[in-house]
Formats: C-alpha cells, sequence, structure tokens
C-alpha cells in the first residue's frame, strides 16, 4: 500500500485563538500602562507642570533607578509584614471557616462579632497595636490579619455550603470517613470559593501593611510614603506609589498561578470557553 508521507500537522486553529487570546491578555493592560505613562509625561511637558505637584514619569523613573537599594529594602521590609499576616490570615480564615460550618452554636455567638469587626475602622485600632507591641513588625501583622480574613471566612462558608446535599448522602451511603468526605467532596467544591476570598485577601493585605505603618514604623514603604510627603519629594513619593502597586500586582499574579495549579481542571475549563 503506497501512502503519501504526511506533513507534521499545524497548529489548529482553536491553539491559535487561544494563543492570541493569552497574547491579548497581556497587551492591553501592558498597553494600557504606556498609554497612561506617555499621556502623563505629555501633560507634564506640554503644560510645564510644577514637579512639586506632579512629577514626569521621566524622573520618578531616573529617581527609582538612582535609589534602588533605598526602595528595595522598604520594599522587602512590607513584603515581608505582607506575607507574614496573609498567610496567619489564611489560617484564623480557615479555622472560623470550618468551626461555623460544623457547629451551629458557633456560627450564632461568633459570626456576628465577625461582622461587627469589619465595622471598625482599622486605623483606629492600629495606634492601640502600637502601644501593646511596639513600632516592630507584629502591630502591622496584626492589622493586615484583621484586614484580611474575613473575605477568607466569606467565601469559604459559601463554598463548603455550596456541596449539594445529595453528595453528603451519596459519600454517607458509600461509608466514607469524614476525612474522605472533606477531601473528596468538600474540598473540590470550595476551592474555587476559597480562592476567590484569597485574591480579596491578598490585596487587602497590602492595604493593611500600609495603614499599619502610617501608624507608626521606621521602615517600610508606609514610612517611606510619609518621609517624602513630609520633605515634599513628590519623585520619591510617586516611586514608591509605583513600587508598592507593582508589589500587589506580583503577589495577586502569583496567587492565580497557584490557583491555576490546585484546579488545573478549572482552568482548562476557562480556556475553552475564553
Amino acid at each position: 500500500m503506497n501512502r503519501s508521507v504526511d506533513a507534521k500537522p499545524g497548529m489548529t486553529a482553536e491553539q491559535r485563538d487561544r494563543i492570541l487570546g493569552r497574547l491579548a491578555d497581556i497587551a492591553f493592560p501592558i498597553g494600557t500602562v504606556l498609554t497612561i505613562v506617555v499621556a502623563w509625561e505629555a501633560v507634564c511637558r506640554v503644560f510645564d507642570v510644577p514637579t512639586y505637584l506632579l512629577p514626569p514619569p521621566s524622573d520618578v523613573f531616573a529617581l527609582m533607578a538612582q535609589r534602588t537599594d533605598l526602595l528595595f529594602y522598604h520594599a522587602t521590609v512590607t513584603s515581608g509584614e505582607i506575607l507574614l499576616g496573609f498567610f496567619l490570615s489564611i489560617i484564623v480564615g480557615v479555622v472560623l471557616a470550618l468551626l461555623i460550618t460544623n457547629y451551629r452554636i458557633f456560627e450564632r455567638s461568633v459570626y456576628p462579632l465577625l461582622i461587627v469587626s469589619q465595622a471598625v475602622p482599622k486605623a483606629a485600632l492600629a495606634p492601640i497595636f502600637i502601644v501593646w507591641f511596639g513600632l516592630g513588625w507584629e502591630p502591622k501583622v496584626v492589622v493586615v490579619v484583621l484586614i484580611a480574613f474575613f473575605p477568607i471566612v466569606i467565601d469559604l462558608v459559601a463554598g463548603i455550603r455550596s456541596v449539594p446535599t445529595s453528595m453528603h448522602k451519596l459519600a454517607k451511603s458509600m461509608g466514607a470517613s469524614r476525612f474522605d468526605t472533606m477531601r473528596r467532596f468538600i474540598v473540590p467544591h470550595a476551592l474555587p470559593h476559597f480562592f476567590s476570598g484569597l485574591k480579596v485577601a491578598i490585596t487587602l493585605s497590602v492595604s493593611g501593611a500600609i495603614i499599619g505603618e502610617f501608624v507608626g514604623a521606621d521602615r517600610g514603604l508606609g514610612y517611606l510614603l510619609l518621609f517624602a510627603n513630609g520633605q515634599l519629594d513628590t519623585n520619591l513619593l510617586f516611586a514608591s506609589i509605583i513600587i508598592l502597586s507593582l508589589l500587589g500586582v506580583i503577589l495577586f499574579y502569583l496567587l492565580l498561578a497557584v490557583e491555576h495549579l490546585c484546579m488545573p481542571w478549572r482552568s482548562a475549563v476557562q480556556t475553552k470557553t475564553h
């Protein structure tokens, strides 16, 4: 039988659309940022805006290149406070969510208190933490936990309760242990909700660390913002804001990557429906 040698199959239309979609996801935000930067520079140059009011981005980037060590040091301090507070908020949030969903009396007695805790401004509590713990990293981490744990609790409780009653009955009829029921039925349903809460919590963690540093600190990006503001150094002020924004974006997308690793089935579904 004579068979013609087939050429290696090329890229399918679906694969091409998928790659183009991913490139668009990257290109659009980058293009938007570049447009804002160019417009910012143009406004400062054309209208001769005083530097102390709004410095051009070229000056800000020049200062960032000159003071890299300073910015990196303070960013490292703030990053440590954010990550430690975020991980502690995960522990607190998961424990509270499990207690709320498993013990009705705990839900009735503690759940309203959680809502009240979010109504109290954290900036009002931060000075108390400074008195209790001093000017170290401890009060900043406590503020981060108080701000970040709440969305984790709310979303995880919603995820656990999203498991259909029929699945609980199926697990019980199969003689599954409580651990197996949690691992095979509850966790897969709760993970999307859990990561939704985490993505909100990581952004709140950045704000919490800065609030703590605003109240009392001798290092960190929050301290640097206050220092630059006091010195009317708008270049350093905007440089600190840019570093802080980049830090928040990096942490968010790192968490997004972890979500894709933990839920590959959801990533596949999103890719098909993109």
